[in-house]
């Protein structure tokens, strides 16, 4: 009966205690998709709640996959290089879509096919070339094409986005990690494309993953992660998480359509 009525008390999530240095505020930006749109609400809404707070050294970090989907990714290639141009912490991960978005530009007509089924072909119709020049070109005629469509400091630009990110508790990543590998050790394939088998994971990470790349309704928090992609292009629902000391908090767009 005693062992009944007096249970062991749990241990408590990584989650739960998990903190970021004093004096840094962190806000990471979920999966884009091409909604220029949406990412400047959401920039708006970001500057706006770091305003209304105490002084702090703040910081927005995209998780990635800014590109393919939506109507306007080349828009929102150029909004983030001046949000970094203009407020300096700005950080960027490289996504799987920006991986692929990096092959096709260079006229691999592997990568290039590739990149029109997973979306490409919203981006690609972002820069200049008609629907109709798009429509007569074969994927190897494409191919050709991309290397002079796709401007030079678009390419540079994402070309320095980093793999993993960390801050105090906190690992920010596109995709996941591959459960059981230390965080130095991860490869960049996993950063970048895992799903099932960093989301079946129970046990604790080094860190408290923050990811993208898997699309829910709303944000997920377990124990040992926090998901942030709302599925943009299509649910108008951007959503970035903020973090500062110990506490947390979320922004997103669904309130301003």
């Amino acid at each position: 009966m005693l062992k009944r009525l007096f249970k062991k008390k749990s241990e408590p999530r990584p989650l739960d205690v998990a903190t970021i240095p004093e004096g840094r505020r962190v806000y990471a930006i979920g999966d884009i998709h091409g909604r220029n749109d949406l990412l400047q609400q959401l920039i708006e809404k970001i500057i706006d709640d770091d305003s209304k707070r105490g002084d702090c050294n703040s910081e927005i970090i995209f998780l990635g996959d800014l590109v393919d989907r939506g109507s306007d990714s080349a828009g929102v290639i150029e909004t983030a290089m001046t949000l970094k141009r203009e407020l300096g912490d700005v950080r960027f991960l490289m996504g799987n879509h920006e991986e692929v978005y990096l092959k096709a530009a260079t006229g691999d007509e592997k990568a290039t096919r590739f990149f029109n089924r997973i979306g490409g072909k919203e981006t690609i119709l972002s820069y200049e070339i008609s629907m109709r020049e798009y429509m007569d070109l074969d994927n190897a005629a494409l191919a050709q094409r991309l290397p002079n469509l796709i401007p030079g400091h678009h390419i540079d630009f994402i070309k320095d986005f980093e793999n993993q990110i960390i801050v105090g508790d906190y690992a920010f990543v596109h995709a996941g990690i591959r459960p059981g590998v230390s965080l130095d050790e991860q490869k960049p394939k996993d950063l970048r494309w895992i799903r099932e088998e960093f989301l079946s994971a129970k046990e604790p990470h080094e860190k408290v993953i923050v990811y993208g790349h898997t699309i829910n309704d709303d944000v997920v928090e377990k124990g040992n992660r926090i998901g942030i992609d709302t599925g943009a292009y299509y649910s108008e629902k951007l959503t970035a998480l903020v973090l500062e000391g110990n506490q947390r908090w979320y922004l997103d767009t669904a309130d301003s359509q």
